[in-house]
């Protein structure tokens, strides 16, 4: 089928695993939402949603490495796709932090009389900026640096470099993820604090979510480092893991002075 193909372009086979998908992320909702008012049966229909959603990504990512591998179906101009695909993904990233950003300076440029004019609000206890705020600001640009050295050591055919940088950015990425909930044990914001405990842990706790997802996936990816799965002609998934992780390493150096110096003061 492959040899016998006259373009450069990937025809899809028909698969079950899209609206598998959207089975599962209709059930998570709505059981969701059944489970928080307690409905009969929501924490069941949630249950199998969580499960049927984890499945359907595993199962539709084996059916995509296959056809890259094994069908060679991944031609450079295919590989062009998920690539730009992946830039208006980062693109949205950055303006959904950007809206938080902006609340959180929204409130310290002028405090309301509500908050007693002040900022921080009276009564709130916040971080030491220069404590685990400030520690935990430089480790997450080294996990980017190493992502950068596994992804040219796969150029390079270094398979073995590849593997530890990928150790590397993993250990680094889990550092910082103690380190932020060493932060939010110390200091536990909740959204009755008002206007400041909800956008403190709305900027931060949605970059340590990210952090953690930019930790998951070069999990996955020196797994298939591991395994022989990236190749210098295809690593398009390592690609994607690697920008998101750079994007979430910028995003990191932002929150340091609105959130945590200012706030912190």
């Amino acid at each position: 089928m492959v040899s016998s193909q006259r373009h450069s372009y990937h025809l899809v086979d028909p698969s079950p695993w899209p609206i598998s998908g959207s089975l599962g992320a209709l059930a998570t909702t709505v059981g969701g939402v059944m489970y928080m008012h307690p409905f009969t049966g929501g924490s069941t229909l949630l249950s199998l949603g969580s499960i049927f959603i984890p499945y359907t990504m595993f199962v539709r990512w084996r059916d995509v490495i296959r056809e890259s591998m094994l069908e060679g179906h991944h031609t450079k101009f295919v590989q062009l796709g998920p690539r730009y695909g992946f830039i208006p993904s980062i693109v949205s990233e950055v303006m959904f932090f950007f809206t938080f950003f902006r609340a959180s300076f929204h409130s310290p440029l002028a405090p309301t009389v509500e908050i007693g004019g002040i900022w921080p609000p009276k009564g709130i206890g916040v971080s030491n900026p220069w404590e685990i705020p400030f520690l935990n600001t430089p480790i997450l640009p080294p996990s980017g640096a190493a992502v950068t050295w596994a992804h040219h050591a796969i150029l390079a055919g270094k398979e073995q470099q590849a593997f530890y940088a990928s150790v590397a950015t993993v250990s680094l990425a889990l550092v910082s993820t103690g380190f932020q909930g060493m932060e939010y044990y110390q200091a536990p914001p909740t959204v009755p604090d008002g206007i400041h405990g909800s956008t403190f842990p709305s900027a931060t706790g949605f970059h340590g979510f990210h952090v953690i997802i930019g930790t998951i996936s070069p999990i996955i990816r020196g797994i298939r480092q591991y395994l022989g799965h990236l190749t210098k002609k295809h690593h398009v998934g390592f690609e994607a893991a690697a920008w998101y992780r750079h994007s979430v390493d910028v995003v990191r150096s932002f929150p340091f002075v609105p959130i945590y110096w200012w706030g912190g003061l």
